[in-house]
């Protein structure tokens, strides 16, 4: 059996980092590790090739060599999914698709001869032996949640490692909390599932053995979902670093409730973590009850945000605009609240009701809903999917101006010198080849290339980090690559119409 897995192309987003990728000379900003796994749980015995079209094209003759292709796929590559299958129905090869997409949007893909829902160590080998038999079904679904030492090592000789800016791993599946717009729990469980630290160790050893250094992305939404299996796996971490000599620099995604364990925060720094997601939304605690972020309520955002960044790694934070509770001067509370933190990395987006979530359901409920997202938070008209309390105009303009506003080049800068004021980088850099030509391109692309604005403050701030701040260089230059791609995503189309048909499709 000759089997394609395709990676389709990733919507111009936040997490993209299309912008960014030019100044680090790579083609993608994470690899396909989903798909990777769906690999590994292939028989060894089938032939296998993979297409990530985020790092290249997909050509006729990838499809025509297959006797199936497989596609896995989120919301936000919904459109490249469409034209994926539309290409290889018209080719006549068939097509198995999988991944979040397939969840909430399965109606969409009619032409997708086999759709499997839900994860695949429970799924995958029925469908196998199905295949083999020529008496596969057109829909698999299971709602189990399996155990993660089932998981595989994701094969990643189906994949040129250099094309990517961060590797990525995966340690737990699932999330304790219930918050209502998130379908984490509608696609993982509340019971957290983690891998054994002997596992989670093989999979760092897989990247170790293919000479792999650098950023290592732990892509659990919620890596401190079971507290006392994290500090267990931190150790391990910690031990094998040390027998390595460092090769990694990791982060991840968290829970405010971080803040409460200065052991918890000692451990990851301790294993080289130096950035974490942090889930904050708004700093509107009627909206914080309403979406059910009762972790966010333990004591006031900005002093966990600051103690985190105190404990030496640096807090990237999710915002959301547009919960029935906000006030009518959240725009102007959440710059106020970005720039006072000093949470430089902001990802700001319009909410929205994902399929299946509790949110969701209770708009269907209300008769608010609109139609389904197209998984792009950044799109207006694409993702305000339904009627919201504010007058909509209202938050689209005051969107605008929130955007327009902290990702100006003197605000972002501001902002980053906030940051430095209460980061203590611990954890010690680990620096590749690539870092010291990033550096020089970054000097080239922001010092040289930028607008006038940007490159006055890129040289002032550069200037202060060298004389004040000089353990926070590599974090600094990080950071004023990532604002870069901001500025280009914000003021490059971002607000144009051309995602509404998609939306409402």
């Amino acid at each position: 059996m000759k089997v394609l897995l395709v990676y389709p192309e990733v919507a111009e987003t936040f997490w993209s980092f299309k912008h960014a990728l030019r100044i680090v000379r790579r083609k993608a900003a994470f690899p396909p590790l989903g798909l990777l796994t769906v690999a590994a749980l292939l028989p060894s015995h089938w032939e296998k090739r993979v297409v990530d079209m985020n790092t290249r094209p997909l050509k006729d003759e990838d499809i025509l060599w297959a006797d199936y292709v497989f596609v896995s796929a989120m919301i936000a590559q919904r459109r490249s999914t469409k034209e994926v299958v539309r290409r290889c129905s018209s080719l006549g090869v068939p097509v198995v698709g999988g991944g979040p997409l397939f969840y909430g949007y399965a109606e969409e893909f009619p032409d997708v001869d086999h759709v499997v829902i839900g994860e695949g160590e429970s799924i995958v080998p029925e469908l196998v032996a199905d295949l083999e038999a020529g008496r596969a079904r057109p829909l698999y679904r299971t709602d189990e949640h399996p155990q993660l030492d089932r998981t595989p090592l994701p094969l990643w000789d189906l994949i040129r490692l250099k094309d990517y800016a961060s590797m990525s791993v995966q340690y737990s599946r699932g999330c304790p909390f219930n918050c209502e717009f998130c379908d984490i729990i509608v696609l993982n469980g509340r019971k957290p599932r983690t891998k054994p630290p002997e596992q989670m160790i093989a999979e760092l050893e897989a990247l170790y053995a293919r000479k792999w250094q650098g950023s290592v992305f732990i892509v659990d939404d919620n890596f401190i979902g079971n507290k006392h299996s994290v500090k267990t796996v931190l150790e391990h971490i910690i031990r094998w670093q040390e027998r390595r000599g460092r090769k990694f620099s990791f982060y991840t995604e968290a829970s405010v409730d971080l803040a409460e364990d200065k052991e918890l925060m000692d451990l990851m720094v301790r294993a080289g973590f130096n950035k974490v997601f942090l889930g904050l939304e708004t700093p509107s605690t009627e909206s914080l009850k309403e979406c059910g972020k009762g972790q966010n309520l333990r004591r006031p955002l900005a002093e966990s945000v600051r103690i985190i960044q105190e404990n030496g790694l640096a807090v990237m934070g999710g915002f959301i605009i547009g919960f029935d509770n906000d006030p009518p001067d959240i725009f102007q509370k959440q710059v106020h609240f970005v720039q006072s933190t000093g949470v430089v990395t902001a990802m700001i987006g319009l909410l929205t009701a994902v399929p299946e979530t509790r949110l969701y359901k209770r708009l269907e409920r209300e008769g608010r809903l609109l139609f389904k997202p197209n998984g792009d938070n950044t799109s207006i008209e694409g993702t305000l999917n339904f009627i919201p309390k504010m007058d909509r105009q209202k938050i689209m303009d005051g969107y605008r101006w929130v955007m327009d506003t902290i990702y100006s080049p003197q605000m972002y800068y501001e902002r980053i010198k906030a940051f430095l004021e209460t980061y203590r980088p611990r954890a010690k850099a680990v620096l590749e080849k690539n870092d010291i030509v990033t550096f020089l391109r970054s000097l080239w692309y922001l010092g040289v290339r930028d607008t006038k604005d940007s490159r006055s403050c890129f040289w002032k701030l550069l200037k202060e980090t060298l004389l004040h701040y000089r353990a926070s260089l590599a974090d600094v230059v990080t950071v004023l690559v990532y604002g870069y791609h901001f500025r280009k995503l914000f003021h490059s189309g971002m607000f144009k119409n051309s995602e509404v048909a998609d939306g409402h499709s």
